[in-house]
């Protein structure tokens, strides 16, 4: 292979496989190059992202070392994205009743979930996450945009139990966006003891449901490693839960006079986003 045609495939070979180590005789192999070749291959590459703010390539050092990539953009792309996405978001004809906003042209646009999983993916490049869980039904396109980044599974928390998922545990909550309470379950078999969860949701009010799903995460004795919203509504100033992260704010809702007022969220002033 000619060096333009081995960083092709190697670029989309890593950017398929975020957070995997992959070795240097795997690669020298691959392309029946030398190891001195693939180390030069991988500097050009690890430049290249670095400018661009679109990824991080760590190099471990040792007999069991190698390269692996990790799915990051920088401050700069990060800010740009979120403005245009909070504009977009203050659309009046986004308001739905009871003070919430409609998201679903934005999670099922695959470009934006696309974006939206990198982010979040950022802020947790470097936690130890085993597992991203979210409630039906919104929620599911972003954890699986989100866990596809951090490459480990989703799971989903369901309103009723299905026959096909077997046994189930479940937790009564106060939903906020219901003031009533209501139960949410979850497979025994989907999490395991001991793991850590990053919770993600679509929308936020008060934090019933994320409140919910930590109360169903201890049921498995497994630890919360994060929790991050795509939007919360800062007009609601009775939270019921802390630590959280959103990429949107929204600021207010105002039905009368057709207003949606939106800015990027917490994540951003994450220290993470500030590498390159």
């Amino acid at each position: 292979m000619k060096r333009s045609e081995r960083l092709v495939d190697m670029t989309k070979y890593l950017m398929e496989r975020p957070h995997n180590l992959i070795s240097l005789p795997f690669f020298a192999t691959r392309y029946g190059a030398a190891k001195s070749s693939i180390s030069e291959d991988l500097t050009i590459l690890k430049h290249t992202l670095a400018d661009n703010q679109d990824g991080i390539l760590e190099t471990v050092a040792g007999a069991a070392g190698g390269v692996r990539y990790i799915p990051f953009w920088g401050k700069k792309n990060v800010t740009q994205y979120l403005q245009d996405l909070a504009k977009r978001i203050e659309s009046s004809e986004r308001i739905l009743a009871g003070g919430f906003v409609y998201l679903s042209d934005i999670l099922g646009n695959p470009q934006d979930l696309d974006k939206i999983g990198k982010i979040i993916a950022t802020r947790y490049a470097y936690s130890k996450i085993d597992v991203v869980m979210t409630i039906e039904t919104k929620g599911i396109s972003l954890a699986q945009a989100v866990a596809r980044y951090l490459n480990v599974p989703f799971i989903t928390a369901r309103k009723r139990s299905k026959v096909t998922e077997g046994a189930t545990v479940s937790v009564n909550y106060i939903s906020s966006s219901l003031d009533r309470v209501s139960k949410m379950e979850l497979p025994t078999r989907a999490l395991r003891e001991n793991s850590n969860v990053l919770l993600v949701d679509d929308f936020m009010m008060a934090g019933g449901t994320l409140t919910g799903m930590k109360q169903l995460v201890k049921e498995f004795n497994s630890n919360i490693a994060g929790i991050c919203v795509l939007c919360e509504a800062d007009f609601d100033d009775e939270k019921v839960i802390e630590g959280h992260l959103s990429l949107i704010r929204i600021k207010d809702v105002n039905d009368k006079q057709k207003i949606i007022v939106a800015e990027p969220g917490t994540l951003l002033g994450h220290t993470n986003f500030n590498r390159f």
